[in-house]
């Protein structure tokens, strides 16, 4: 079946204007391809299109805010919160984000192939965040569910205040936050790990799976909420 595809040249175009002809265009086309995105914010902010989009370039704060259903490629690098309150969907960015990527989401996949900031993954419910390099401070704050995977190192107060949910890290962790606990990966987390890594193209050797360290929650009491 033969895609159906509409350029959309964002050059002279303010951001809510770029977000009207993303939604119009969504309805009727099964992929958008967003040319001159200038690093504008918001771009697909709300979509709930199952639509591919491609941003030939940057972009700006909250890309993929508060999607459900759209698949994202931004082939450059974006600014904070990216992938903000995602419910579902997909957003991959090729090079590196600002703080608070995949912030909140509930569902569906952010994928960081560079070093993002720092509160990587802050308060997020479900979903997965993959990070291909660095991330920073408070990395998993107030995490209450879903998979966080760093493949390169994370700073201070990694896991700060962390609920539930669970932080993969290949790298070093300078130190941990409130409530979190670092222990070493089963063979189980070590074959999903490698499912997930494998899907967006990740390349790291059998042993490296087995490097990959795990920090959860370390109360001994029930959590209630």
């Amino acid at each position: 079946m033969k895609v159906r595809k509409y350029i959309i040249d964002a050059k002279n175009m303010e951001e809510k204007e770029l977000n009207r002809s993303i939604k119009e265009h969504a309805v009727n086309y099964d992929k958008l391809i967003i040319k001159n995105p200038q690093s504008n914010h918001n771009i697909a902010a709300g979509l709930t299109e199952s639509v591919e989009i491609e941003i030939d370039g940057s972009a700006g704060y909250f890309v993929g805010t508060m999607v459900d259903g759209p698949k994202i490629h931004v082939k450059q690098n974006a600014g904070w919160f990216a992938g903000d309150n995602m419910t579902c969907g997909e957003l991959i960015i090729e090079g590196g984000t600002g703080d608070g990527a995949g912030q909140g989401i509930y569902g569906g996949t952010v994928v960081v192939k560079g070093d993002t900031g720092s509160r990587t993954g802050e308060i997020m419910k479900g979903g997965t965040v993959i990070i291909g390099g660095n991330s920073g401070y408070m990395t998993g704050l107030l995490m209450m569910g879903g998979r966080l995977i760093v493949l390169g190192n994370v700073t201070d107060d990694a896991g700060e205040s962390i609920m539930r949910g669970t932080i993969y890290v290949l790298g070093e962790v300078k130190s941990l936050g409130k409530h979190a606990q670092m222990e070493q990966t089963t063979l189980e987390d070590q074959k999903e790990l490698k499912r997930i890594l494998t899907k967006y193209g990740f390349e790291i050797t059998d042993v490296d799976y087995t490097n990959f360290k795990k920090i959860t929650n370390n109360s001994k009491q029930e959590l209630m909420w």
